[in-house]
């Protein structure tokens, strides 16, 4: 394949992840994207869980009951020329680890903003990560349907609460919070809501494109044309210019205005959001920078899911291609295993309807089928070559439990099924220093989790389970010569247990314990993950 191939399949790629506080419309607006790409006809309401059609993205049994996306969706469509990847996060501030594992994988993110409530908390801690990580956001105000916020009231929230300068790309028109559409400022129109009910909208261009022509006023009404005239104004002498390079490097995030459930304002959106997002971008590795040009392909693993397809118990390790061409049935080299592995039937998503792909880009994510090699954050590449991509953050769990099959029978499948779940990144396990095996400690980032794992064993792997909550909160790694519960002094004080890769931890209540413990340990060193040190 020539350079020039490559270049223009990688140039096409749109890779993005939609974050938001739960309840903003997030999945919503990855439905009604996904049918503008014709990926699906008929947009599935989050809202009416209760009728036969649920989102698309939401394949889990548990999240179609719920209403709530507790695993990362991945879904694939074309527009206009651009290969879309979209990643749909969990909303829920419990699942907010698997949601840090594929901010790695995306090259910009969608903010979703409720018109109402504005910058709510888990979009706080979803911003830091994009902009720890440097990625471009573009911001969807949502709802603006109903009565919501001042738009410059969410401007000066967005640059109070997250620190960053925001770009009108088109402007609500309305009074009060009570809103009729909005103004395009590039093209100087106006949209206004479609009252005949096809959730649709009806685009009235201006005779002379300017927001004081006369047209305007007789279509809003003199006092709601004299507001929108005033507000562009202000926007035009007091407002920040649009400078692609500061939205690049995450500075500045384009402010779109619109309702997903209505389709308000959404097509507009896409294309402008096609346009001015990047493509594939280089990534870090310990051998430096990998190019997308690069000829030679290289992945990694940002995701794992068992049980898809329940009918098959098969397990997919999700890969974000960062460079070369990926085609089926390519031998490439495991770097973590030394093993080299034939990627047979890779397949691409529109959530749990899967295609077998004979080539994929940079910027594509790919399903392939795990015999149990894979892990979180793992790299692939091409023989001949020998780097990692930069490490994943690791999260320490704040919930702990002991668990254990209700059912001493189906000890194998409770086995079975736990490991496999752990390997997934849900949960994090450990077993207690001298215990049997009967029982295993899991501990999560939130409570939802625990839900979900009980629900996944019962329904994926037939095992009822008993749990019983611990009473800790701080799990710290243990680094010291030949760390024991009997050499710990305080150990009793909380709980000695062992990771998965055997190495100490002590789970305990509170700080204050922790400190006791460290004060009276100065030999042992205390870590709140394990990539400190191996």
């Amino acid at each position: 394949m020539s350079d020039n191939e490559l270049n223009s399949e990688i140039n096409r790629r749109r890779t993005f992840a939609i974050i938001s506080h739960p309840d903003a419309g997030k999945t919503t607006l990855t439905e009604k994207l996904l049918l503008y790409g014709g990926a699906i006809h008929l947009a599935g309401s989050v809202k009416s869980r209760k009728a036969q059609r649920h989102a698309v993205s939401d394949w889990m049994e548990i999240e179609k009951q719920r209403g709530i996306s507790v695993t990362s969706s991945v879904m694939q469509f074309d527009y206009d020329g651009y290969r879309i990847n979209i990643l749909d996060t969990p909303g829920h501030q419990d699942f907010s680890e698997d949601t840090y594992r594929t901010l790695m994988a995306v090259d910009s993110a969608v903010m979703i903003i409720d018109v109402a409530k504005g910058v709510e908390t888990q979009t706080q801690k979803l911003f830091k990560v994009c902009k720890q990580r440097g990625i471009p956001i573009f911001t969807f105000v949502n709802k603006l349907d109903r009565f919501g916020k001042n738009p410059f009231e969410l401007m000066e929230e967005l640059e109070k609460v997250l620190e960053i300068r925001a770009y009108p790309m088109n402007w609500p028109i309305g009074v009060d919070g009570a809103y009729q559409g909005v103004y395009n400022r590039q093209l100087a129109q106006i949209e206004l809501f479609d009252g005949a009910g096809s959730q649709g909208q009806k685009v009235l261009p201006s005779v002379v494109g300017s927001v004081g022509d006369p047209v305007f006023s007789e279509m809003l009404g003199s006092g709601v044309h004299q507001a929108l005239c005033d507000d562009i104004e202000l926007l035009d002498m007091a407002g920040d210019s649009f400078d692609l390079e500061k939205v690049r490097q995450g500075e500045l995030t384009p402010m779109f205005f619109g309702s997903a459930m209505t389709n308000f304002g959404v097509r507009n959106f896409l294309e402008q959001f096609l346009r001015l997002a990047p493509a594939p971008a280089p990534r870090l590795s310990s051998a430096g920078l990998v190019q997308p040009a690069d000829s030679k392909f290289s992945a990694f693993v940002f995701k794992i899911q068992a049980n898809m397809n329940p009918a098959h118990r098969d397990r997919l390790a999700f890969i974000r291609i960062c460079s070369g061409k990926f085609t089926r049935g390519m031998a490439v080299l495991h770097n973590q295993s030394g093993k080299l592995l034939k990627l047979a039937q890779p397949q691409q998503f529109l959530a749990q309807e899967r295609t077998i792909i004979d080539e994929a880009y940079p910027g594509d994510i790919v399903g392939l089928f795990d015999p149990g090699v894979f892990g979180i954050g793992d790299t692939l590449h091409e023989q001949g070559q020998a780097f990692t991509f930069a490490d994943f953050p690791v999260f320490p769990p704040e919930k702990f439990a002991r668990v254990q099959a209700k059912d001493t029978m189906k000890r194998k499948q409770f086995v079975k099924g736990i490991t496999q779940l752990t390997q997934e990144g849900a949960v994090q396990l450990f077993r207690q220093a001298d215990a049997g095996m009967e029982s295993y400690i899991v501990g999560t980032v939130g409570s939802l989790q625990f839900d979900v794992l009980e629900y996944r064993l019962k329904n994926e792997y037939g095992v009822d389970i008993l749990m019983n909550h611990l009473p800790y909160e701080l799990a710290r790694w243990l680094v010291g010569a030949e760390v024991k519960p009997k050499s710990l002094r305080g150990a009793d004080r909380g709980m000695f247990v062992y990771d998965v890769k055997e190495r100490p931890v002590l789970l305990v209540s509170n700080e204050w314990a922790l400190r006791w413990v460290a004060d009276n340990n100065p030999a042992v060193e205390f870590f709140p993950t394990p990539a400190v040190r191996e």
